[in-house]
């Protein structure tokens, strides 16, 4: 089973970027799909992106297409999730996670591993 760290959350005006960063260790992380969750505060975790390089599916949640960009460099095992043009809706808690299937999913129960989580706060 695959192990995942984040970091690079913080703070950051409206329209500012940030990119995310899920160090993976103890397998290759592309033996999974891999993919990035956020829950905002009273809300349920959901998911923003996610990608499979065995099928090449790739997934963007309405709000992030255009903005938000999943990338990985296997090589290294680390992913990351560059975020342009925040708004303060994008406030919440970022996870990565990993799930040994084929095509992407948004079902929570479906993923292996999480990491920690990482907190983006973006001001108005």
């Amino acid at each position: 089973q695959v192990q995942l760290v984040e970091s690079g959350g913080g703070l950051v005006q409206s329209g500012g970027s940030l990119t995310l960063s899920c160090t993976a260790s103890g397998s290759p992380v592309e033996d999974y799909i891999i993919a990035w969750f956020r829950q905002a505060p009273g809300k349920e975790r959901e998911g923003v992106s996610c990608f499979s390089r065995s099928a090449y599916d790739l997934y963007y949640l309405d709000s992030a297409k255009g903005r938000f960009f999943l990338s990985a460099y296997y090589a290294h095992n680390i992913m990351f999730l560059q975020m342009k043009h925040l708004k303060p809706e994008d406030t919440a808690v970022y996870y990565c996670a990993a799930a040994r299937r084929t095509v992407c999913t948004q079902q929570m129960a479906e993923y292996d591993s999480w990491g920690q989580g990482t907190q983006v706060t973006v001001s108005s």
